[in-house]
């Protein structure tokens, strides 16, 4: 035991009592053990090691397990916006993120005549009809640090497209600072890139594990489901239905159907099938909409024209 009382402290290698302002050179690892000075911090480390790598992996599945908070609300109906890109839309001419119902409902003028010309319900911008003028317009948002503009140019390097030259080394640069401002997707396409490889990116899956992580701290239910299979790989299924039960009840229909046929194979119990069954249903209970559904219908018509 390190820490005394009435706010002092012992050193963990010496045993002199202190003060906090005297025993304060804390383990820059674990946080758990105090020293008097650097060296004893030097002196202990062969005896605290095994000690404080055990410690450091406990905080670090504390930190990685915890559900994120769900995706935030559509600003314009106020339910949760879904998981899939299909139930969504960010509008680069002002960053904001709406949901598909409120993108395709029909808007009226005063006077109850339905508006055909399409603009943000935000900053009025008209719809950008051509790739170039697209473009364009991301690439303004990606100048000011809109962190989702920066990630889809990160995207459009990847993919080649839009008028950018396919550069994955640029795209991972773009992601990187995507993810450093906040948007956890970022961090889930560089792990996807180390996890496949490329003519420019040699597979790394310590790396990809390590990306997959940052993502699904962040909220990335995809990276989330991604590191179940990980897992799974490794054989730990404890891990695995940890991971793929988050993922469930953020909204990743692919975990519940892992988890089913886990289920079938005899590699889990029913119990846990049930309730990741009822998480699922949780969740799209909460992002239920009828204009939503519509706006999925029309998707659906216009896809086969």
């Amino acid at each position: 035991m390190n820490i005394g009382n009435n706010n002092s402290s012992v050193c963990a290698n010496c045993g002199k009592e202190g003060s906090d302002d005297e025993i304060n050179n804390t383990c820059n690892k674990c946080k758990q053990v105090v020293y008097c000075n650097a060296a004893c911090k030097k002196k202990h480390r062969s005896k605290h090691k095994k000690q404080c790598e055990r410690r450091v992996a406990e905080l670090h599945d504390i930190e990685l397990f915890k559900q994120p908070p769900p995706a935030e609300d559509c600003p314009i109906c106020f339910l949760r916006i879904p998981e899939l890109y299909s139930g969504w839309r960010y509008q680069s001419c002002c960053g904001k993120v709406i949901c598909s119902g409120c993108l395709h409902a029909p808007v009226y003028d005063n006077q109850g005549n339905e508006v055909v010309e399409k603009k943000c319900a935000f900053c009025r911008t008209p719809a950008a009809y051509s790739e170039e003028e697209a473009s364009q317009i991301v690439n303004k948002r990606a100048e000011v640090g809109d962190p989702i503009a920066i990630y889809n140019v990160g995207n459009f390097y990847t993919d080649g497209s839009w008028g950018f030259p396919q550069d994955h080394i640029k795209a991972i640069e773009l992601w990187q600072k995507a993810g450093e401002l906040g948007y956890a997707k970022a961090y889930g396409n560089i792990g996807h890139v180390y996890e496949l490889g490329s003519k420019e990116v040699e597979v790394d899956m310590n790396k990809a594990k390590y990306y997959f992580e940052l993502a699904a701290r962040g909220g990335d239910i995809k990276a989330r489901h991604n590191l179940g299979h990980m897992e799974g790989r490794k054989g730990d299924r404890d891990r695995t239905l940890m991971h793929l039960m988050i993922a469930v009840k953020g909204g990743n229909n692919e975990s519940l159907n892992t988890i089913q046929t886990l289920y079938l194979k005899g590699f889990t119990s029913k119990e846990v099938y049930t309730k990741a069954l009822q998480s699922y249903q949780e969740y799209l209970s909460e992002i239920k909409s009828d204009q939503r559904d519509k706006a999925a219908a029309f998707d659906e018509e216009y896809r086969y024209y």
